[in-house]
């Protein structure tokens, strides 16, 4: 019976390594760059970073929702306002967020999509951002799509952090704007 004892414990003690440490797993949340938005250069930049993550819950949270008395409003370029008459009626946070995650699942993952803004100002209290843009959307079989124009942003800040209430986007000569990009994913 001893030696069966033994047998078995050797057995045991060969085949199982408790002690040894195991392989990392891969996480399954998407990356995130995102940071508490106390200033309107982190509120910019969680915007660029949600792009470039595909992170939607980064991206909501960059814009004013239940937490202030402001609501969230969208003023679609006047290409887009006639190309979509319908949508812009009544576009919301939901609708915005919607947007973003059609597109994000819409773009083939080991491709980013990339936000670059070229510049931007704050004026007085309203702290109002004014930024030219260009967005490039890869697509799997073919060329990125391009979208550019220049954005209006009114931010507020809510318990120190820095969040969206208005946009508006206005295209650039014949080039297909952001409200144009939200139209077609929406």
């Amino acid at each position: 019976m001893k030696r069966w004892v033994i047998i078995l414990l050797l057995f045991l003690a060969v085949s199982c390594d408790i002690f040894e440490t195991r392989d990392a797993e891969i996480p399954d949340q998407s990356r995130s760059n995102y940071l508490p938005a106390t200033s309107p250069e982190i509120l910019i930049q969680n915007l660029i970073d949600s792009f470039a993550d595909k992170n939607v819950v980064n991206y909501q949270n960059s814009f004013v929702t239940g937490l202030s008395n402001r609501v969230f409003t969208f003023v679609p370029s006047s290409t887009a306002l006639s190309r979509f008459q319908n949508l812009w009626q009544t576009w919301n946070i939901d609708a915005e967020v919607q947007y973003f995650n059609n597109m994000k699942t819409s773009v083939p993952d080991e491709l980013p999509v990339s936000l670059s803004p070229e510049s931007f100002s704050i004026f007085g209290d309203s702290l109002k951002y004014n930024s030219e843009y260009f967005i490039s959307v890869p697509q799997s079989n073919s060329e990125p799509l391009i979208f550019q124009g220049n954005l209006e942003l009114s931010m507020i800040n809510v318990s120190t952090v820095w969040l969206v209430y208005f946009w508006k986007d206005n295209a650039v000569e014949d080039n297909p704007s952001w409200s144009d990009l939200k139209g077609s994913v929406y």
